[in-house]
């Protein structure tokens, strides 16, 4: 199993058509990502938190979010896909809780309440500073919640009976304050930059500074890769801008030096 988990994170997680899953293990097959970019997910299917409370997704509305879909017994990728956000989060400036929320739902329907305190436990020592307790939210399911949600948004996993764990891929989420989708992020390794802005961007500017305006304004996301990448309309855009500014001032400056009082 840790050779499909370490096959998934480097193959990539956007699904494959047909004519491309030749050569993957039959268990990955049906494994992958499609893109419901603008999706709105389910937000009152039941939960439990890790404190055993009913909650809802709606409960979490209002916010930026990262969702994250593990299960908490994985043995190797969802550990791995965890730390990425502990780290990638523990350089922000934003605070989990005040500014965004993060949820991880467990799509194993065998895990319950206290597997699920055990991990945010485990992610409280990891992220190292406090802070984020009330933030960071890990949600399990008995019931079809989870899968309706994954199929929500287009994440699709298997279980195998052979090794009695999950085959799935690796990816975080950043949905709206309605609970919209918003980006996905691949891999297990996330640029602070990138969630950053899909956080500003998911909030619609509601939080961030200036400097994000600009970046945001010079890298758009794109869904293909997963990642902001530069924006070289726009950049060409305000560098044409800020050339006209400049020759305008030129042009200004050079007729005021020329103007004479009472001059014809």
């Amino acid at each position: 199993m840790k050779y499909i988990a370490l096959w998934i994170a480097l193959a990539g997680s956007v699904r494959l058509l047909p004519a491309q899953v030749y050569g993957r293990p039959p268990i990955l097959r049906d494994v992958g990502i499609d893109q419901k970019m603008g999706a709105q997910l389910p937000l009152d299917l039941p939960f439990e938190d890790e404190h055993g409370r009913a909650v809802t997704l709606r409960d979490y509305s209002g916010k930026p979010i990262i969702l994250a879909l593990v299960y908490y017994q994985c043995p190797s990728l969802c550990n791995l896909v965890l730390n990425g956000v502990s780290r990638v989060t523990r350089g922000l400036s934003f605070a989990p809780g005040k500014e965004y929320e993060f949820i991880a739902v467990s799509f194993d329907p065998r895990e319950s309440a206290p597997l699920a305190l055990a991990k945010k436990h485990s992610l409280m020592q990891e992220f190292g500073r406090p802070g984020p307790e009330n933030g960071w939210h890990f949600l399990t399911d008995s019931g079809t919640s989870a899968k309706i949600l994954a199929d929500a948004v287009g994440f699709h996993y298997t279980f195998d009976n052979a090794t009695n764990q999950f085959a799935h891929p690796s990816a975080i989420l950043i949905l709206t304050p309605e609970g919209r989708v918003a980006q996905y992020f691949y891999g297990i390794d996330y640029l602070a930059r990138d969630v950053r802005l899909g956080l500003v961007e998911a909030s619609r500017n509601n939080i961030g500074s200036p400097l994000d305006q600009v970046q945001l304004f010079c890298f758009h996301y794109d869904p293909s890769n997963g990642k902001y990448s530069l924006a070289i309309m726009n950049i060409l855009r305000g560098a044409g801008l800020a050339t006209v500014a400049a020759l305008a001032g030129f042009m200004l400056r050079m007729f005021r030096r020329d103007w004479r009082p009472g001059g014809g």
